[in-house]
Formats: C-alpha cells, structure tokens, sequence
C-alpha cells in the first residue's frame, strides 16, 4: 500500500481552545466552529467539517432482511410504534447499535440466496433490549442491506465490538449488570452462533481491542457510588482496565487469565480505593491522575485464571477489587497507538457527565484520555501511565476513540441529556493531536438532533412514564479502518491512511433514529 502521511493538523496552525483551533492538511478541511445548541423541540442536523459530509448506511427504520420474533428493524424491536401517533402514546424499544467493525471479506451469504452481498461489511451490536448482532451490507440495496447476524439469548446490551484475527470470530462486549455483560463471539456470516466466553467472567465490559500477541485488551465502565457530603454529583472510581490473555491463541472457550490493571504511588504501594466515596473522589490520587506530567508505574495483577479458578462464570469487577487492581471513573473505551508496535494503548475516561460535580477538572470530574506506555510490547508485565488529555466542562464525557492517523486520534463524546441541558449544546467529536504535550482538542464534527430524538427528550422531560427510550443523540463508534481480516491488519499494526487506499470512517449517532454514517470527502 501507498505510504502518504495525512495529517489534520498543520505544524503552523495557530490554536484556540475549543472553537477556532485552525485545522489544516486534508484537504484543506477547516474546524466547526461550535457545538449545536441544544433548544426544546428543536430539530438540527450534524456538521462536520469542510471538505467532509455523512453518507447514510442504514437507520433505525430499515428492515432486518431476516427478523427473528420482536427483532425485525436495525434500530427498533417490533413492540411498539417506531412514530407515536401522539405524545403519551408507547414508542417502541430502540434497540441502539454502538460501535462499528469494517471488514472486507468475500463469499458472505444472506437471507437471499440468489442476491450478491459484496465483500465490504460493517458489524454492530445492539444495545437496548434484546442483545443482538446486525451487519450492514455495504454493496447491497436497502432490501438487503441489513442481515441479523444472531443474538445472544440475554436480554442487555451489546457495547464494544471488534475483530479477533486468530480466531477469525467477531467479539462483542456487553455492559449489562445482574450477570447479562460480558464477552461474546460470533462469526461473520448469516446463520453464525453467538457464544459467551465465560472466561473473562461478567462486568460492564464496554470496549475491546485485540494486540499483535493474541490478548485481548478490555475497558470496563461500572459506574460508583456518589459522595454523602463532600461529592454529592461524583461518583467514585469503580471500572477496570483488563487484559485477557488465552490459553489458546485464537481460541478464547479453552480459558486463559483475566489480569487487570495495576497503579503505584511514588512510594511503591499499589494504589486502591478503601475510603468512603467522598475520600475516594477526592482522593491525592485522582487529583495526581489528572494532572498533566503525573507518570505512574504499572503491572498487571491476575484477578482470574482458568486452569486455577475453575470456569464457571465470575463477577469481573468484584475479582479486580479483591486482587488489589487500581479502578478508574468509568473508563469506556480504548485503542493502539499505529506504527508503534501496540506499546502504546489510550483509553477515554467519561467522568460524572454532570457540569455539577464537586470533582471538576482537577480529580477528573469530566473524565480524559490516557496513555499506556509498555516498551516491551503488549505481552510486558510493567508499563508505565499518564494522563494524555484533561477534559473540562465543555470537552469531556468521551466514549469511543480511534486514531484517524499515527499522530491524531479522534475522540467522541457521550455527555448525556444532562450535561446536554446543563450547557446548552449537544455532543462533538474532536480530534487531539498525540505529540502535543498538553493537546488541544479541535472539533471535527458537531452533531445535531434529529427529528426521532427532538421528540423522545421532550417526553423525558415531560416525564412520561410510557417513555422507555433515551432522548438527545449521542456519537459512538467512530471507526477508522481498511476492513483488513489478517493478523495484519489488527487496529494498531497499519498507520491509517483516511479516504485513501481503501481507509474508511463510520461513525453512528445512537439514540433518536438511530442512523449510522460513513464520513466521506465532499465532491467538489
């Protein structure tokens, strides 16, 4: 392949917080220049940058071209109407596909055995109601352009999504509490199983990223209790970064080791959480987390394994916390840094999503973005972490990441109705330059509301008890990928080269119509 370097931001581009950051070198593409505000009953559409606009693959309306019982549309279950006839009406159950898996893959089947399906395919999990897998028939027409791929028999919600090459299997990650999260695998085609891996036990898994070793890298999001006093609208750290490391490669039901992350003071001991919820949001250690410069020493500490624990199903979270690993405040998703050799993996951190909470910037009240840093490659038992960027009111809440480029990765929030209200505009996605030693983040795409959504969050706020869905649109699975099913082609192993040799970006704006977008150049 072609080896052209893109980058979005020019070395000579002068920056401003938030709305002017100059943004420069893909063809020529400019920043928005602000959040979509957030206005009752107003309807407003997304806006990206110059140079860039959303081409529609699917909605939540398109039929599955072979529903299974209450599982009929892409975004809705058939339990309700998908357009209330009136506002105290029942609206049926959006089913909220999340993040995105590109592969390019040939000889896929559907429900249609005389139609052609192509080879490029985009795969999601659902996450409302019913946990099911959907793929997205790139080279197909809108009657078959949806095929359900299978569903995992519990009830909850499908988050994170991937694909494992040494299995040659897709993985999703399941957020559910009660038992229903965990992992699942899945093949790619019609008709394909979807099977548990027990092995990592249950947890609000959230996102999954595969290393060139054959681990698998899971980030966690548990949300923990608030403060009594002290930190009313915080809540203290309870989620885990994990990596599971197989028995097998590429066979993840023969068991393995779920080791979760570890972090020291500058003292050596293993930092943990013992406190009441107000000592631990205000804890030395948040606030040494979440300042910039901060370096902490880290390993990996077995919270569970196979060949010794047995393989029946355990609480993920609760096993951690036994083992003495370091919690984070609902970390959401992560990914490899391209072109290093998958040393380098940065996860988001969303926060409290509330503009009120007593944590603010300095203990990480809005979440960030980190950076793991392991020189002896993804297989390394020590590492070392630091804060890569500290989000703040107006840019924070982040959910989903990807790298557009060795150099830039693009960030998304999901800041929720609340934080949504509290400062009058919706959702961005940024993108931060990784060589910058304090980043600023510049907005590649502000998104709107649409017409689905505008209704649903006037319901909530009419508090209509028949009123089951979320209301305001919220950005999740941003992808950037060539669709690569090699070993590789891992996320991480190729420097990404966007709108160029067969490099694509996707992302889906969940909730309301429940629309997934490719982000394409404009014609001139």
């Amino acid at each position: 392949m072609r080896r052209t370097r893109i980058a979005l931001l020019g070395t000579t581009a002068l920056a401003v917080v938030g709305t002017t950051a100059a943004f420069a070198a893909v063809a020529g593409l400019s920043p928005v220049a602000a959040n979509q505000p957030k206005v009752l009953g107003q309807t407003l559409p997304n806006v990206l940058s110059a140079g860039l606009r959303e081409n529609e693959l699917a909605r939540g309306s398109f039929a599955l071209e072979n529903p299974d019982g209450i599982v009929t549309s892409y975004g809705y279950l058939n339990n309700g109407s998908q357009t209330p006839p009136s506002a105290t009406a029942p609206e049926a159950t959006k089913t909220e596909p999340d993040k995105n898996t590109y592969l390019v893959l040939p000889g896929q089947h559907g429900a249609d055995p005389a139609h052609r399906y192509g080879s490029h395919f985009l795969f999601q999990g659902h996450e409302g109601g019913v946990s099911y897998v959907t793929r997205i028939n790139l080279d197909a027409d809108v009657a078959h352009r949806v095929t359900l791929i299978g569903t995992t028999g519990t009830s909850g919600s499908l988050d994170g999504s991937t694909w494992n090459p040494f299995a040659q299997k897709l993985l999703f990650t399941g957020e559910s509490s009660g038992g229903q999260g965990g992992m699942w695998q899945t093949g790619t085609d019609i008709g394909s199983s979807v099977t548990r891996v027990t092995a990592v036990g249950f947890g609000g898994f959230e996102g999954v990223q595969a290393d060139s070793d054959g681990n698998l890298w899971i980030v966690s999001d548990i949300g923990g209790a608030k403060g009594a006093t002290l930190a009313k609208h915080a809540r203290t750290p309870n989620s885990f970064i994990y990596r599971f490391v197989p028995a097998k490669r590429g066979d993840l039901l023969a068991g393995g080791k779920l080791q979760a992350l570890r972090l020291f003071d500058a003292t050596g001991a293993p930092i943990t959480f013992t406190g009441t919820p107000d000592e631990n949001v205000l804890s030395a250690f948040e606030k040494a987390l979440h300042t910039y410069g901060a370096s902490f020493r880290t390993d990996w500490v077995t919270v569970h394994d196979t060949a010794v624990d047995g393989t029946l199903v355990f609480d993920a979270n609760q096993a951690a916390k036994a083992a003495g690993a370091t919690p984070f405040k609902r970390p959401e998703n992560g990914v490899f840094r391209p072109g290093t050799g998958f040393t380098q993996f940065f996860f988001t951190e969303t926060g409290d999503t509330d503009a009120r909470t007593e944590a603010g910037t300095t203990y990480g009240g809005y979440g960030g973005v980190f950076k793991l840093v392991q020189h002896d490659g993804p297989s390394a038992s020590t590492g070392r972490l630091q804060l890569f960027y500290n989000a703040d009111t107006y840019h924070g809440g982040f959910d989903n990441i990807q790298f557009l480029t060795k150099n830039r990765v693009l960030v998304v929030e999901d800041a929720g109705d609340t934080l949504h209200t509290q400062r009058g505009t919706f959702d961005s996605g940024y993108v931060l330059n990784v060589r910058a030693a304090v980043p600023v983040p510049v907005r590649f795409l502000a998104e709107g509301r649409d017409p689905a959504a505008t209704r649903d969050s006037a319901r909530l706020d009419a508090g209509l008890a028949v009123h089951q869905n979320d209301g305001d649109n919220e950005i999740t699975g941003i992808h950037v990928s060539n669709g690569d099913p090699t070993i590789e082609g891992l996320l991480g192993a190729e420097e990404p080269e966007p709108w160029n040799d067969g490099w694509r970006v996707f992302f889906t704006q969940q909730h309301g119509e429940n629309h997934t977008w490719e982000i394409v150049k404009a014609r001139s």
